[in-house]
């Protein structure tokens, strides 16, 4: 199993801007590479929320609070962090949220993320969840799977893997990725440096965890968490995600002009201000981690 190896670390370090931080939140513990770096830079009565939808993820979390009091897990998805945290009248002074799989779950083949090892089809981060890849994609029509892979996969043969699919379950449901997968490159063969199933696995994934709605809520929930110059970074690793993101960021700091309203732009209320522009991996970090190649890290602080 391949170590997790948290992407853009000393970038996200430094854009959280920590010299004054004692409450941080963290959408996603995995494990813990970001944690222990933040932690390393709070004080000692600092207060560091970690959520994560994985059990896994919440075990590994609860083991590190056993070293550090500071550290307090939350199994629940990052969307619903404003609920729990307001609820507690928690505020922050910085958050991260880093999307996207870790290397334990893709490198673990039970959990049915990895289209290069046969395993149940269940890609569920939450396993208490009752919707698994297995019976979404033995369930859902076929006009709803090609929408799924090409919306959230961009994949361009959506409609005949969809169609594929469905043809295939009528004889015998698709209970592995093994199957999964070969039936996927059936349609788009792999290339070198590229498998045939990587983005239809992407978007299934997506779809079973609900991740594009979780991260739209997400995002308004850590900033409404946050304290005025209280920072919030968001690593993403998929065009779509990064989007989303980058919209959300700049309609805070760079709100449009309505129409027909006799308003200058420099009076249009700002809520934030962008912390620099995108920021990619660098070529050592490729080197040592070539799974960070579609890493984003995005900054914006709040006014």
């Amino acid at each position: 199993m391949a170590e997790h190896i948290p992407v853009l670390l000393d970038e996200t370090v430094t854009g959280l801007n920590l010299e004054y931080c004692k409450v941080v939140i963290d959408g996603t513990y995995g494990r813990g590479g970001h944690a222990r770096a933040i932690l390393k830079q709070l004080p000692p009565d600092a207060r560091y929320y970690a959520f994560d939808k994985d059990l896994t993820a919440i075990a590994a979390a609860k083991n590190h609070a056993l070293e550090d009091s500071r550290l307090h897990p939350i199994h629940s998805s990052f969307a619903q962090a404003e609920t729990i945290l307001s609820e507690q009248g928690i505020q922050a002074d910085a958050a991260l949220l880093d999307l996207g799989v870790s290397s334990p779950q893709l490198d673990e083949a039970e959990r049915g993320f990895s289209f290069n090892k046969s395993g149940p089809l269940d890609m569920r981060m939450n396993t208490e969840q009752k919707l698994s890849a297995e019976r979404w994609i033995n369930s859902a029509s076929e006009k709803e799977i090609a929408q799924v892979l090409f919306e959230y996969g961009e994949e361009k043969k959506s409609r005949v893997i969809a169609r594929r699919i469905c043809q295939r379950r009528q004889d015998a449901l698709i209970t592995t990725t093994q199957e999964l997968a070969d039936l996927i490159r059936e349609v788009v063969p792999s290339v070198p440096g590229k498998d045939g199933a990587t983005r239809s696995f992407q978007a299934i994934r997506m779809k079973v965890n609900a991740e594009i709605e979780d991260l739209e809520k997400g995002l308004t929930a850590f900033f409404n968490l946050l304290k005025p110059t209280g920072r919030l970074c968001v690593i993403s690793f998929h065009s779509l995600e990064d989007g989303i993101v980058k919209r959300y960021m700049h309609s805070l700091a760079k709100p449009k002009l309505p129409k027909g309203v006799a308003i200058r732009d420099d009076q249009l209320p700002r809520f934030a201000s962008l912390v620099g522009k995108a920021i990619k991996p660098s070529k050592n970090e490729l080197e040592i981690n070539p799974r960070s190649r579609s890493a984003t890290l995005r900054v914006v602080e709040k006014l």
